[in-house]
């Protein structure tokens, strides 16, 4: 295939393939593509094949095309006899060209490794198409991608051709599942409870989920899936969508009354922010869709399109302390001096200064935007700190809010006219605080250099990037216009503008925890903060849905004080520790109050972590779907199979007890595996262990996913680490 190869205007089928997947796609000169399939790869199909399957797939004519619908385009439009969301709506000045219709379509076959990764990475295969309405003077492009991983990605553009302005209300591709397809599953939630899965039948009309805050916020829905009715981890096929965006977004599952089934997304674009001047053009996020035989299916597309980006992290994830849940605003230079020497001693390799080092910041009621080394905490600024860190090994990370302020701050009280604002004012506050215009062009110059000159003089290596404040009456002085999607915008310029002026640093994604977890922000950032909850009990289910999207080397997980921050539960160290080892490893304990033993026992867990995380961040995410409902057993499977490691977490009392036997997902069938418990924590399971609990047990693969072994007795609240690795077979000799 050439670097792009144009598609005949005659109705034609197309077959692309790439990682397990099909996507077959028929195009013509005066339609969008309309996709036929999207899934499991069909092997080598003949054009014969192909023009018999589009046939095969035509529905009944009853009384008219709007009622019998033959396909459905990528950007499904009214003016076809679509009944739902239109793709594209919009119109000029007196409600006009608000429907489009498309005399001529050109499609593009093009394969994508010439381009950079942000427009397809090497071995991705790109269909792009081309329609104008010359009526509605509007040129609109379709985008669909096939990576290598078989993840598909789709977006839309749409270009004024015309000579007076147009508005976009809203673009929102979308890709139909098929009516096997029964049931949708989604998340919710709120600030310390993010991302709790919930379930229901994928009915006739719309399922509509919306994020108006500026982010994806805590109760995002983060993916919508459709799948067979009762799908789990390892079973029942099923599709998701996600939209790729950290500003207002909706995400749509839609039924039509003529069958189509269809998932779809965009951005949220508020009044006058889709305005387009005569040559002007606007993209949708990329709406990225995966689909597997489970859910442990589906995000393995997912993570293998993660990490092959050229900038995914490298190199083992270094463990970190953050101070926040040690000293909070206490910034006491002997308090930290010895934490960061606990921290040497048990392993740690970066420490990270929390809120409370600039200007005015003794609480949180005061100083966002004045960053400035606070003289009278700091008279000789953070240096002694700094210096000390890197003298005892460790890098250095400092936290930000960049765009949050605070009206009691001396940025507020300069430039009153960098804070978002309507008419009404500024809004109503959350945490004391407001946000920071960065569409305003001096505003945003002044964080530039601000957080650039500290990550140059302290050796800044990791930016912990935090956002609590929802983007709420976000309008830009002085008359007031929406600023959402031109700050989200600025947002990403940022980012990549602070990492190009210094290479090597790390950002992570906090936002009040969890509520800007997307595939946005991830091109710019290194990790999330999952929750701002890291009670373990809770963490088991938080890790376990956010990691449907991101791989464990990209999410935050800490282990914390014995009295939880967030939940005051007082949970055991090795389930605590056990917990946050899923993933990049982190602490936020005050370990100068921590006993011997406790700092001795963590030192062990972050050891044994060190050992393990290059299998952690590399390998498959697994889950088993257990029937007992006080169980959660997930593992993570080395790429080659030769080795895997499990973890059993017991949230509840068991109704019996023992509790049954718990399958191990996941291995080669072919191979056997030396299963054991894997200290630290092998303990948890000791005190009447299994009949493997001793020295283990070796059985295939096959055996040990299909079968399973019986589970060890856990008290609630407790865990216990299981590790499988490949042995050589046993010949036996012929008798």
């Amino acid at each position: 295939m050439t670097s792009a190869q144009p598609v005949p205007c005659m109705p034609t089928v197309l077959h692309l393939r790439r990682g397990g997947t099909s996507v077959i796609a028929r195009v013509d000169g005066r339609t969008l593509p309309c996709i036929l399939h999207w899934g499991p790869d069909l092997g080598e199909l003949s054009a014969r094949d192909l023009a018999s399957l589009a046939t095969a797939l035509t529905p009944p004519y009853v009384d008219s095309v709007v009622s019998s619908q033959a396909t459905v385009a990528l950007l499904p439009q009214h003016s076809s006899g679509w009944l739902g969301r239109p793709g594209l709506l919009g119109s000029r000045s007196g409600g006009r060209s608000w429907s489009v219709s498309f005399e001529s379509v050109e499609h593009h076959l093009e394969e994508a490794g010439p381009l950079t990764w942000a427009d397809g990475p090497e071995g991705a295969v790109r269909l792009r198409s081309i329609g104008l309405d010359p009526v509605s003077a509007l040129e609109v492009t379709t985008e669909l991608e096939l990576h290598p991983s078989g993840l598909v990605r789709v977006r839309a553009h749409v270009t004024n051709v015309g000579t007076d302005d147009y508005e976009v209300a809203h673009l929102l591709p979308g890709l139909p599942v098929p009516a096997q397809a029964g049931e949708l599953l989604d998340m919710t939630g709120r600030h310390t409870h993010e991302r709790t899965p919930q379930r229901r039948p994928f009915d006739p009309g719309a399922w509509v989920r919306e994020s108006w805050g500026g982010r994806p916020g805590h109760d995002s829905a983060t993916v919508m899936c459709a799948g067979e009715p009762g799908f789990g981890f390892r079973s029942g096929r099923v599709w998701g969508v996600h939209v790729a965006y950290s500003g207002n977004q909706v995400i749509v599952a839609e039924h039509s009354t003529t069958g189509w089934r269809l998932l779809r997304g965009g951005e949220i674009l508020l009044p006058g922010e889709g305005v387009l001047a005569p040559g002007q053009g606007y993209t949708s996020p990329w709406l990225v869709a995966s689909w597997g035989d489970g859910l442990d299916a589906f995000s393995h597309r997912v993570h293998r399109f993660l990490r092959a980006r050229p900038q995914h992290p490298r190199g083992p994830r270094p463990v970190l302390l953050n101070t926040w849940e040690a000293v909070y605003f206490n910034h006491d230079l002997a308090k930290l001096i010895t934490l960061a020497g606990h921290a040497a001693e048990l392993g740690i390799e970066r420490f990270v200064l929390d809120d409370g080092w600039f200007r005015h910041r003794r609480n949180d009621q005061a100083g966002l935007g004045d960053w400035f080394v606070d003289e009278s905490v700091w008279p000789d600024g953070l240096h002694p700190l700094v210096d000390h860190v890197h003298a005892l090994g460790m890098d250095f990370g400092l936290w930000f809010e960049p765009e949050m302020i605070n009206l009691d701050s001396d940025l507020a009280r300069e430039h009153p006219d960098w804070v978002f604002q309507t008419d009404h004012g500024p809004g109503v506050p959350s945490r004391y605080q407001h946000v920071l215009d960065l569409g305003q062009p001096a505003a945003y110059a002044f964080i530039l250099e601000r957080m650039s000159a500290l990550v140059e003089e302290y050796r800044i290596a990791f930016i912990k990037w935090d956002h609590n404040r929802p983007l709420v009456d976000a309008g830009h002085s002085p008359d007031g216009r929406p600023g959402v999607h031109v700050h989200t915008e600025a947002l990403y310029r940022l980012m990549a503008e602070l990492k190009t002026r210094h290479p090597g640093l790390e950002i992570e994604s906090c936002c009040g925890g969890g509520g800007r977890v997307d595939l946005g922000i991830i091109e710019h950032t290194d990790r999330v903060w999952v929750s701002d909850c890291i009670d373990a009990h809770e963490r088991q289910r938080l890790v376990r849905w956010t990691g449907l999207l991101l791989p464990p080397e990209l999410l935050g997980t800490h282990v914390g004080s014995g009295v939880d921050h967030s939940t005051r539960r007082l949970l055991h160290l090795g389930f605590r520790a056990g917990t946050a080892m899923w993933g990049h490893l982190g602490v936020e304990w005050d370990l100068t109050t921590a006993s011997p033993a406790d700092r001795d026992a963590l030192a062990a867990w972050i050891a044994f972590h060190k050992e393990v995380r290059d299998l952690l961040h590399s390998g498959d995410v697994v889950h088993a779907d257990l029937s007992n409902p006080a169980l959660l057993l997930e593992g993570v499977v080395a790429v080659d199979r030769s080795d895997a490691l499990y973890r059993l977490a017991a949230l509840d009392l068991t109704l019996t007890w023992p509790p049954g036997r718990v399958r191990l997902p996941g291995l080669d069938p072919e191979l056997d595996y030396h299963v054991s418990a894997q200290a630290p924590g092998a303990d948890a399971a000791s005190s009447f262990p299994p009949g493997w609990g001793g020295s283990g047990v070796t059985l295939p693969g096959r055996v040990l996913d299909e079968v399973g072994i019986q589970a060890p007795l856990l008290d609630p609240d407790h865990l216990v680490l299981l590790r499988a690795r490949a042995v050589p077979a046993v010949t036996v000799p012929a008798v």
